[in-house]
């Protein structure tokens, strides 16, 4: 299926140089902001106090939020937990302040603020120490780094070791430039954001195999071609799909933005600012490092072996 077809190849390869400046600029300044400020992590990596409360009816979430919020807690998660009546409350910690008073001051909160439901109970209370947190960051970055090495392995055996280099580096950059923009803006990085970064490799990862894929394609059907030309023209023959696909996937991503609640605010907007330059990296900065890396028709296409009596052969003819 396509919306329109492009007859004549687009030269993104001869802007390959801007294009890729561009994302080095991006690159390093998501580093600059990763060091200078960091991430703000969430009560998964931190360590608090988990909080389970029910109510005899429906509770109001945003009210719940702001009754917490306004004891002084900031960037507090509130979420239904099973059914609209029960309600998880994650507190970060605060210094000074053992879990038990957290859970006195905030319970004694929301059953004095009746707006945000009446009879306000405290079902269960859970404290998640630093050791915990650490904990969770250090499987977070394995299964990061395991997605890594499977994407370079998959991409070798399918096609050729200069693509997979080109599309792991691609997807760290899409990785890292997500990671800039939620240490720039101070947004909070949760579980639910590193489910959101490990999903958008996987959708870059597909990406540049379709892109690859139509280039061994181009590589087999126009032997005049040159890498450059060849690229061009597996880009360009694969925009239409590209619109389809991305454009689809943003539909329902922003739909979550913008009525999924609190819950699945960061875990869209990471998936959002991924999608965005998941397209970018694998269509220019994938392309154009593989193009770098020497990459050429042989690398794809291997020639038939010659059989036994072909021209060229010198046994051939040759008497017994």
């Amino acid at each position: 299926m396509e919306f329109f077809r492009i007859r004549r190849d687009i030269p993104f390869m001869r802007h390959a140089v801007i294009l890729n400046a561009v994302s080095i600029l991006t690159f390093v300044a998501a580093v600059f902001f990763l060091f200078h400020r960091g991430l703000h992590l969430s009560v998964e990596f931190t360590g608090g106090t988990v909080m389970e409360v029910t109510y005899s009816q429906p509770a109001d979430l945003e009210k719940v939020r702001a009754t917490v919020a306004g004891l002084g807690y900031q960037d507090v998660q509130v979420q239904n937990f099973g059914n609209a009546r029960d309600v998880i409350i994650r507190l970060p910690v605060q210094k000074g302040t053992t879990s038990a008073q957290q859970n006195e001051r905030v319970i004694a909160a929301l059953k004095a603020d009746t707006a945000a439901g009446p009879d306000a109970t405290l079902r269960r209370t859970e404290f998640v120490g630093p050791q915990v947190g650490e904990e969770l960051a250090a499987d977070g970055l394995k299964a990061l780094a395991m997605v890594v090495v499977g994407i370079m392995v998959y991409l070798a055996f399918r096609f050729e070791w200069k693509f997979a280099v080109a599309t792991v580096l691609a997807n760290l950059h899409d990785v890292v430039i997500i990671l800039g923009f939620f240490a720039f803006f101070q947004w909070e990085f949760s579980l639910a954001v590193l489910a959101a970064v490990l999903a958008v490799l996987g959708y870059s990862v597909n990406e540049s195999v379709v892109i690859f894929d139509r280039v061994r394609e181009t590589f087999r059907r126009q032997r005049r071609m040159d890498t450059e030309a060849v690229i061009n023209h597996a880009i360009t023959s694969t925009i239409s799909r590209t619109i389809i696909t991305h454009g689809s996937t943003q539909l329902m991503v922003l739909s979550m933005f913008f009525f999924g609640g609190q819950t699945l605010h960061y875990f869209s907007l990471a998936l959002t600012i991924g999608i965005l330059f998941g397209i970018y990296s694998s269509c220019f900065v994938a392309a154009a490092i593989a193009m770098w890396l020497g990459v050429k028709r042989e690398d794809l296409v291997k020639a038939p072996p010659k059989k036994e009596g072909e021209a060229g052969d010198p046994n051939a003819g040759a008497q017994v």
